[in-house]
């Protein structure tokens, strides 16, 4: 019996001794979760994430003081923000909830203005301190239309593409030689999807900046964006100071995500552009460096081409570049953008490949020619524009075919400074053409030799 009565009482002790382990054990998980909570909760605060997505937080009380705010609309995934300071993330964004996006059908590139409510006082005693974003209270207009007639608009990937029917003359003065030479030997429509292929120091940038200059002179219409990614700063200045167009740019400074950031919120905010009906011209300064920018940002596949490309890299880039169209009944968006060849990179060689086939236009630049010191660098014979016919008249195109058989007979350099010692005897390319119609150039070019 002794024995027994010690076993019940060991057995007692044991069921005593689990119960309390269980109970302090569940203690300890119930001060552990409102610790987490309570960690959760303050970080939470403390990055601007305490408000839910779905949440509109626009109630505006009778003392409160707003404040006018405007910028370009960046939508994310579960948040969409104001960039006030350009087209890269800034300390004075204004955030915007996924409510107000739906209720007002914005977009990606939209331009809003609206108002913030002013901090009260008290509301942040430490300005450097970190504190969430101020929210949007009002929207007042969406592409300088009431917020409330947004509804209507119709979708960038519902429009109808065509092929170029409208030119974008380049000529401007008689002594510019560059944009005339352009004009002849790869006419620019609206709506043209170009590649500028050109190998390191041959004038790329320069022939950028006359196309532009030509482009606002000529077509003051036309809405002209510069987009440099991966730049030098001190061409950024240059640009700045000689375009008359709108120059967004990420330097080579910064980080690859900012490049891409960059990138698709210009070519977002062209797009809702072309909604409008505008006529858009984009120049992008370089396709290479936005594919090498979408390599290193991107995340990886496990599916890696030849020079290090990631097969997911490439698709944003051609996204970007496809957006090029002329539009049934009104808006086009034109895209011209410089690809680096004879870099001694594999990786620039396949980024090139992948976009070889994908423009309608194609203007090539030689280095011997730019060695030669003979600008503009341009190889005639490699250059040109496919269905140019819709954009010259039925003249005009009998005289450049007649052109074109008489340079293809040239070597590049030769056939050049024909062309060039023409356009500068002539004032303009309409005086230039039609001596081409009534005289034989080839003649004249074996007199020359």
């Amino acid at each position: 019996d002794g024995d027994g009565r010690d076993a019940d009482t060991r057995d007692d002790a044991e069921d005593g001794g689990r119960n309390r382990n269980r109970r302090s054990r569940n203690r300890r998980d119930r001060d552990g979760d409102a610790g987490n909570n309570r960690y959760r909760d303050r970080n939470e605060r403390r990055r601007g994430r305490d408000r839910s997505p779905d949440v509109d937080d626009t109630e505006i009380s009778d003392d409160d003081v707003l404040l006018p705010v405007a910028g370009i609309l960046d939508v994310l995934e579960n948040y969409a923000f104001v960039r006030t300071s350009g087209y890269l993330p800034g300390p004075n964004d204004v955030y915007v909830s996924l409510a107000q996006v739906k209720k007002y059908h914005l977009r990606k590139g939209d331009a809003v203005v609206g108002a913030i409510r002013a901090p009260r006082d008290g509301e942040n005693p430490n300005p450097n301190s970190r504190q969430k974003f101020n929210a949007l209270v009002r929207l007042t207009s969406v592409n300088g239309k009431p917020a409330e007639d947004n509804k209507d608009r119709v979708d960038f990937t519902k429009l109808v593409p065509l092929y170029p029917s409208e030119r974008l003359r380049l000529e401007t003065e008689p002594k510019k030689i560059g944009p005339r030479v352009i004009d002849l030997v790869a006419p620019i429509g609206k709506g043209q999807r170009g590649l500028i292929v050109s190998p390191p120091k041959a004038g790329k940038t320069l022939i950028l900046q006359a196309i532009a200059n030509a482009i606002t002179i000529n077509n003051p219409e036309v809405h002209l964006m510069m987009v440099l990614v991966d730049e030098r700063p001190e061409e950024v200045t240059d640009m700045q100071r000689t375009v008359k167009g709108e120059v967004i740019a990420s330097t080579f400074d910064r980080p690859a995500d900012d490049h891409t950031t960059v990138a698709e919120l210009a070519i977002e905010r062209a797009k809702r552009l072309v909604e409008m009906g505008m006529d858009v011209v984009v120049l992008l300064d370089s396709m290479t460096r936005l594919g090498r920018a979408y390599n290193l940002a991107a995340p990886a596949s496990g599916r890696i081409l030849s020079g290090g490309v990631d097969s997911s890299a490439l698709y944003p880039p051609k996204r970007f570049f496809g957006a090029a169209r002329n539009i049934e009944n009104g808006g086009s968006l034109t895209i011209l953008a410089t690809a680096l060849v004879e870099t001694g990179s594999k990786m620039d060689e396949v980024i090139f490949e992948e976009f070889k086939g994908t423009g309608n236009m194609e203007l090539r630049l030689s280095r011997s020619l730019a060695d030669k010191r003979i600008f503009p660098a341009v190889d005639v014979n490699a250059s040109g524009t496919r269905r140019e016919e819709n954009l010259l008249s039925a003249e005009e195109v009998k005289i450049m075919w007649k052109l074109r058989r008489v340079l293809s007979g040239l070597d590049t350099q030769q056939a050049l400074e024909l062309l060039t010692n023409k356009i500068r005897d002539t004032q303009s390319n309409v005086e230039f053409l039609m001596q081409v119609q009534k005289t034989t150039l080839g003649s004249k070019s074996d007199n020359d030799k």
